[in-house]
């Protein structure tokens, strides 16, 4: 009687703190993601903290300083070398603006398909569409908030990280304990190359682009290409704002380069989401092309872009565990293998 009492309240613990869950799905989704984030990063934070000026090391807090200025200062160069030029190009254009947009409006309207259009139409919906500017201006206010959120906790878990891992293993009995601690590690340690991969897919995109670019002989090509290899990082976003941008900055010129440029970014989506992207986070996640595949279809579809981003290390994650759990039920934990070794 006393074991069927105490199922029926696990049960209802459990139906409890599901939905407890479901509430607060978006700042578990925080955390997640930012723990996620910080267990890439900290190899780097790592890596500083092992160079040393003489008999000095660097602390952690000291290596994490010197990550964030370095990014900030790389960050500067780009901005410094890069804006100057579109600035003056943007001066010159503001100048030219009325003849240019007359120029596009005339070469718009000769369009076969616009003079299909209905003028009162279109107007009655940017109209519509005018009205939720309010709206599109909360979105953007959302998302610095979560932004700035997701850099501190991030922040946290790189700081205080191996604390709280510690703290969760803890939670577990010594024989559970003995086996998930491991495990954990080696997911830890999959999961790091996941920003290999996407650092590779990244730098793909922004060689590419800028070959392309500068063969179409596109303005400002050298940051189109470097803000179409830092955007990658983002699915879907990042290569929308991307073509999006370039094919303003093409249109500008001529129909021609814009055409170049939709081609260009068609031909490439097509490849790096058919070819590029499950060989590469094969070779550096080891996950199946189709485990990727999937897991990026599964991720966009729960969580839109945010789970598209942590969509393949999630996958490596819980490859590791289906792994050790699933598929091994019955392996023996590496710390029991040295203890019967020792004995």
């Amino acid at each position: 009687m006393n074991i069927r009492r105490s199922d029926i309240v696990f049960f209802f613990a459990l139906l409890l703190g599901l939905y407890v869950a479901w509430i607060a799905r978006d700042v578990l989704l925080l955390i997640y993601v930012s723990a996620l984030f910080a267990v890439v990063i900290s190899p780097a934070i790592r890596f500083v903290q092992r160079r040393h000026i003489g008999s000095w090391h660097p602390g952690r807090a000291t290596a994490i300083v010197f990550i964030i200025i370095s990014g900030l200062v790389l960050l500067g160069l780009v901005v410094g070398f890069a804006l100057p030029p579109v600035f003056r190009d943007l001066q010159a254009l503001s100048v030219a603006w009325p003849k240019r947009a007359a120029a596009l409006a005339d070469r718009f309207q000769r369009l076969p398909v616009v003079s299909r259009v209905d003028a009162a139409a279109l107007q009655q919906q940017l109209t519509a569409a005018a009205g939720g500017v309010i709206g599109i201006f909360k979105g953007i206010a959302g998302g610095l908030f979560w932004f700035f959120s997701w850099l501190i906790l991030t922040g946290y878990f790189i700081i205080d990280g191996d604390r709280a891992f510690r703290w969760f293993v803890l939670l577990f009995p010594i024989r559970t304990r003995v086996r998930l601690e491991p495990t954990l590690m080696r997911a830890e340690a999959r999961v790091r190359h996941w920003l290999v991969g996407q650092g590779a897919l990244m730098l793909i995109l922004g060689c590419i682009s800028l070959l392309v670019f500068w063969i179409l002989k596109i303005k400002y090509f050298y940051a189109l290409a470097v803000f179409a290899g830092l955007a990658n990082i983002v699915p879907i976003i990042g290569p929308l704002a991307s073509v999006t941008l370039a094919a303003m900055v093409a249109s500008f010129d001529s129909w021609t380069k814009l055409l170049g440029v939709l081609i260009f970014y068609f031909i490439y989506q097509q490849v790096e989401n058919a070819f590029l992207t499950p060989r590469i986070m094969k070779s550096t996640v080891d996950l199946p092309p189709l485990a990727v595949i999937v897991a990026l279809a599964l991720g966009g579809a729960l969580a839109g872009v945010l789970g598209a981003l942590v969509a393949v290390p999630t996958a490596a994650l819980v490859a590791v565990f289906v792994d050790e759990y699933l598929i091994n039920p019955h392996r023996e934990p590496p710390a029991a293998k040295a203890e019967a070794g020792a004995a």
